[in-house]
């Protein structure tokens, strides 16, 4: 279930028990932390890996009419959920409203796979930790 701000139930704000991104052709947009937003580990985690990969990230409020509107036009590429428990997860529909919109033919976007793959593979050691997130105790 994708969560809307209580005060004015527009702005996205989370995705169950995750934080919510979008991926634009140039960027990730996400909830800036505040108000009601999950300060999570993983999102802040997810972010450090797309900026290592070049990618620019963009935290405003997201209007839901404006991502219905972008996801028609195809300007999101791809949505994905990040969290302790599922790391990254894909997001393959959004819906609002009457309306129920596909993202990237429901699949699991490259990006998405990428930033999963990495971040779990540094967890599980099968990809070394360049950026100190592994401490042995």
């Amino acid at each position: 279930m994708l969560w809307l701000d209580g005060v004015n139930k527009r702005y996205i704000e989370e995705v169950g028990a995750m934080n919510m991104l979008f991926a634009y052709e140039d960027r990730i947009v996400t909830a800036p932390l505040d108000g009601s937003i999950l300060h999570g580990i993983t999102r802040d985690s997810v972010l450090t890996l797309a900026k290592s990969l070049g990618i620019k990230i963009e935290e405003r409020k997201i209007d839901v009419v404006e991502l219905m509107n972008d996801i028609r036009s195809g300007k999101v590429k791809e949505a994905f959920g990040s969290g302790t428990a599922a790391v990254v997860t894909p997001v393959g529909a959004i819906c609002y409203r009457d309306e129920c919109l596909t993202i990237d033919d429901g699949k699991v976007g490259k990006l998405t796979q990428k930033l999963y793959d990495t971040l779990s593979g540094i967890q599980t050691g099968k990809i070394a930790d360049s950026f100190g997130w592994i401490q042995k105790i």
